[in-house]
């Protein structure tokens, strides 16, 4: 697998963890500096380890994974954008409290639901005996680069629109959820 391959697979697998960092931006009234970073880098360690963990489970475990992690992701981001939703529709928030501290279940919940495809692309990288630390190297690189750009731009947008942007945020994973529950089912291509 060649640079050019490995860097096209880094971009597809970080746009979900991409989108997820712009609905994060949209809810801060000003980019908190720190939160960006631990947003990028916890998508982007999630996103790099997920290939890892699906490249050393191998071949072995391969149907039990696809046939479920459509499911999974359906149903975290599928919660996840239906709290947001729920919330924007809340009465109006302090300032103080719209740029609350990070909650970090919550990260975790979609920086794993962001990544699952990654896992079975590990078992792909393992069947085409790639040298998997530089390739989820560069996974994890990439999909931090893009989701610290996500926050600066999901907050140049939130700023502005607030409550229609938290709504938009909520809907857009959501419908993620959604593309790939379709795909793995085969309904869209």
């Amino acid at each position: 697998m060649g640079m050019m391959e490995l860097f096209l697979i880094a971009v597809g697998l970080s746009m979900d963890a991409c989108a997820v960092a712009v609905c994060k931006g949209l809810g801060m009234t000003r980019v908190n500096r720190k939160q960006a970073v631990m947003i990028a880098l916890f998508f982007g360690v999630f996103q790099g380890g997920m290939p890892l963990i699906g490249w050393a489970l191998g071949t072995q475990f391969e149907q039990y994974i696809v046939s479920v992690d459509h499911w999974i992701a359906l149903i975290l981001l599928g919660l996840i954008g239906g709290n947001m939703i729920r919330e924007s529709f809340g009465k109006e928030e302090e300032e103080a409290e719209m740029d609350a501290p990070l909650n970090y279940k919550e990260l975790t919940l979609m920086a794993v639901a962001t990544s699952i495809d990654a896992l079975a692309v590990g078992v792909t990288l393992a069947f085409l005996r790639v040298n998997i630390v530089p390739a989820v190297s560069f996974i994890g690189v990439i999909t931090f680069v893009m989701s610290l750009a996500g926050v600066y731009v999901g907050n140049f947008f939130g700023a502005r629109y607030k409550k229609r942007a938290e709504r938009l945020g909520g809907a857009i994973l959501i419908l993620m959820g959604l593309k790939i529950f379709l795909e793995h089912m085969g309904i869209i291509g």
